[in-house]
């Protein structure tokens, strides 16, 4: 990629406003340094990476970033944004892949980590309040010390947040068991773009339990679900728990080609089975898997060429090596990579001449015994369509399960870039959505997929894809080709754009696609709860 930096200089924020900020939240909670305005420029969106990588370092830096403590600091930025005309950012851990905080030098970053506390546990009723800014997995297993669990346990979990999840409308990997994020929350506490506290579980007439839908017109809180920011911050969830599970059960299982093994998830499912996890890899996913167990691994991302790849540029020279040498190995793993991915389209008519046997991992768990019948029900049923292959497969996966998160960093180091596409449909559509976006994105990128987070009445479909450019310019070039031909043929199927990632900046220019009238919808509730907008603008929607 080029190494080429910007110039053009980050402009400082107006005193004025860093006077207005301090007086709310305290001047050492305003940071308007270069590098932290740098380093709260992107989230975890693929194509920021590509331009960090390659040195356009100020693209989307924010005026100022605040860290208030509590909902009444944050009912105090809106107010003055309201008051200014400054668009605020919400923000919890910055692990969003759709560019969903990016900011500008005209807008607010509201950082809300600080707010972290588990306010609440009603063990009766089994509900658990806790503010937005608490990371997932501390959250998580406190929660188990005390006897419980959320059951959402994204590929994320160690490094979003809890508001992070209900903005993006996130699912975990145990989805089908526990159901996403919307299926969890009871009520949320939001500060609106009015600046007014909204408490979706208020009743001024009595303490009825805070889990319990009113019976009176919408559900307000489902309003705010995946509203990612666009319609007030996020300051406290109250969400259903689950029994912390003693009982679990797993198994991998082969199948011929992945239209059998659909058929047998969907029958599995609509038998009225409730599997924790239920996750297929295709032909080439499943090749890799099987590299990747080898490596005690992970299959989500190319394992073998790229990380030893990487190894050879960066890990087998010799720290005596003069620079300039180290740079000539860097150049030359640069340029084979760039032959290997460089032909996408011939690439993947290779993996048409693959076996298509296909691995799936299946695992049950609960604390109740009967889920072992259960378990031992769906192995059977799974067992008349393929091959069981006992428990290692499912327990390797488990061990591994959050591998993938920390190694698509070599890939870059590389020359290449890697990204993934979570879209969903109805069973009827599934196999249909499967081909056409295979045959959409080969001509850029390879692709590989898995099937996970299945329903009665159908799936997510989550395509990992790889690609690469000569330069940053180029390199941003395929990647917005490859997501233009994707998200086309998802639409074009009549399938969703987005499952689970939410949508920010990456995929609002088909957020149309998914609901006819949702963007008259959409507008009627910024105009009710942001009617200055100025709550994340230009995000969800265009």
């Amino acid at each position: 990629m080029t190494t080429t930096t910007r110039q053009d200089a980050v402009k400082k924020p107006p005193k004025t406003m860093v006077d207005d900020l301090a007086d709310i939240v305290g001047r050492e909670r305003v940071l308007v340094s270069k590098p932290d305005r740098l380093a709260y420029q992107v989230d975890c969106w693929p194509r920021g990476i590509i331009r960090t990588r390659g040195r356009d370092l100020d693209h989307h830096c924010p005026a100022a970033i605040v860290q208030p403590a509590n909902e009444s600091e944050v009912t105090g930025l809106v107010r003055w944004a309201r008051k200014t005309g400054t668009p605020l950012v919400p923000f919890g851990a910055g692990s969003g892949v759709c560019g969903g905080v990016l900011a500008d030098e005209t807008k607010v970053v509201v950082d809300v980590k600080r707010m972290d506390r588990i306010v609440e546990t009603r063990a009766d009723d089994m509900t658990v309040r806790v503010q937005a800014g608490a990371i997932g997995m501390p959250f998580e297993e406190e929660l188990q010390r005390r006897g419980f669990t959320l059951g959402h346990f994204p590929s994320s979990i160690y490094c979003s947040s809890i508001g992070g999840w209900v903005a993006a409308r996130g699912a975990g990997q145990f989805s089908s068991l526990y159901g996403k994020i919307e299926d969890m929350v009871a009520s949320l506490r939001v500060v609106t773009g009015t600046g007014e506290v909204l408490d979706t579980a208020a009743d001024p007439l009595a303490d009825r339990p805070r889990q319990m839908a009113s019976q009176a017109g919408p559900d307000l809180t489902q309003l705010f679900v995946g509203s990612e920011g666009t319609l007030g911050v996020l300051t406290e969830a109250t969400f259903n728990m689950a029994r912390k599970p003693n009982h679990r059960f797993y198994r991998g299982f082969k199948f011929p080609d992945v239209e059998t093994a659909l058929d047998a998830i969907r029958d599995m499912m609509q038998a009225g089975l409730r599997p924790a996890v239920v996750r297929l890899y295709d032909a080439l996913d499943t090749l890799l898997h099987k590299s990747s167990d080898a490596e005690k691994g992970s299959s989500d991302v190319p394992p073998g060429l790229l990380r030893n790849l990487r190894k050879l540029a960066f890990d087998k020279v010799p720290d005596a090596v003069t620079s300039k040498v180290r740079e000539q190995v860097r150049k030359a793993t640069h340029a084979v990579v760039g032959r290997v991915l460089g032909n996408p389209l011939a690439l993947n008519s290779l993996t048409n001449v693959l076996p298509k046997e296909c691995l799936l991992v299946v695992g049950f768990e609960g604390s109740s015994p009967l889920v072992e019948d259960e378990a031992q029900y769906a192995f059977d049923l799974l067992g008349r369509y393929g091959l069981d292959l006992g428990p290692g497969p499912g327990l390797h996966w488990l061990e591994n399960r959050y591998n993938v998160s920390y190694k698509q960093s070599p890939m870059y180091d590389a020359g290449a870039f890697v990204d993934t596409m979570e879209v969903s449909t109805s069973w009827s559509k599934v196999l249909e959505l499967y081909h056409t976006v295979r045959e959409a994105l080969a001509p850029h990128v390879l692709v590989m997929a898995h099937f996970s987070h299945v329903y009665p009445y159908g799936s997510s479909i989550y395509f990992t894809f790889s690609g690469f450019g000569a330069d940053m310019d180029e390199t941003l070039e395929r990647y917005d080709a490859t997501w233009k031909a994707g998200l086309d043929a998802v639409a074009s199927v009549g399938a969703s754009v987005a499952h689970h990632h939410g949508v920010g900046e990456s995929k609002a220019p088909w957020s149309h696609h998914d609901h006819r009238g949702g963007r008259q919808a959409f507008d009627a509730l910024k105009a009710a709860f942001d009617p200055d907008g100025i709550m994340n603008p230009g995000k969800v929607y265009l």
